[in-house]
């Protein structure tokens, strides 16, 4: 189907008109951390339910706390798995909301956990997604390559109590209310390469330094690199509510995607800010 340039037009100037509407209800919040260019980085919380005045966002992507005892500036990563739960529910109900009816999610989290007791984190968020609305599109394996963190072996060459672990991490891929795409501007910018390896579900390559980035959990470029050029469109609006060291956003940013972060601490607001005036400048 051919795609009028007016209509292009139109769509680039909703999501510009949104982008917009977004940044002037924050202006006099004191919330704005950084607004330049297509990126928007809020310091928020994203288990306010109403931070947001409607939907906005055509993708999401993020990795949230994982529960495992990370020492987070702002907050507490060592919950009981209930309280995990719930505090999972609340925010993923609340993406839903603010999200349109052809928006995607991407949704980076553990497979299963052993600490504390065995787990299976990555169903049971998937569950809570289903439950609050989101619906369920595919599963991608995300093989770090990092063997090195495998320290538990329960009994060791024993059948008594032996510990299976596995070294990946899953991107859930969900959506709202359409999984056909036919809003924004339309334009892919994903080459045929690029999309024969992507939609093949297992994509290996390395986690990100802690170290390096100044973060106690960053994820590495790459991730939402291949999410955004894969499900989105130029000139939609990505937004990660746990924005961390602003990797969503400097990816799309550099991508040609309007982004929006919210990140609750101020200090990790710092550094997101830092890293999107260092490097929206040089296209990933």
């Amino acid at each position: 189907m051919l795609i009028e340039e007016n209509e292009i037009e139109i769509k680039e100037e909703i999501n510009s008109k949104d982008f917009e509407l977004i940044v002037n209800n924050f202006k006099d919040t004191g919330k704005i951390i950084l607004n330049r260019k297509k990126s928007l980085l809020l310091n928020g919380d994203v288990l306010q339910e109403n931070l947001f005045d409607k939907e906005y966002f055509d993708l999401i992507i993020t990795s949230p706390p994982y529960n495992v005892d990370i020492k987070y500036n702002s907050h507490n990563d060592d919950l009981s798995y209930d309280e995990y739960l719930e505090f999972s529910e609340i925010w993923i109900k609340n993406c839903y909301k603010w999200t349109k009816n052809q928006g995607r999610f991407c949704l980076n989290i553990p497979l299963d956990k052993n600490k504390g007791g065995q787990k299976s984190v990555g169903a049971d968020l998937t569950t809570i997604a289903q439950k609050v609305g989101w619906k369920y599109h595919a599963t991608i394996i995300w093989n770090e390559g990092n063997i090195s963190r495998r320290t538990a072996w329960g009994s060791w060459l024993s059948a008594t109590a032996p510990y299976v672990i596995a070294p990946v991490e899953l991107i859930v891929v969900l959506y709202k209310g359409e999984w056909k795409k036919t809003n924004g501007s339309k334009i892919s910018d994903i080459t045929k390469k690029e999309f024969m390896e992507w939609t093949n579900g297992l994509w290996t390559f390395n986690g990100e330094s802690k170290k390096r980035i100044g973060h106690p959990a960053p994820f590495p470029l790459e991730l939402p690199y291949r999410c955004i050029k894969l499900f989105s469109f130029i000139d939609d609006i990505v937004f990660d509510p746990f924005a961390g060291s602003g990797t969503t956003l400097v990816v799309a940013n550099n991508t040609n995607r309007y982004s929006v972060g919210v990140e609750i601490d101020l200090k990790y607001c710092e550094l997101a800010k830092q890293r999107i005036l260092n490097e929206t400048a040089i296209f990933f």
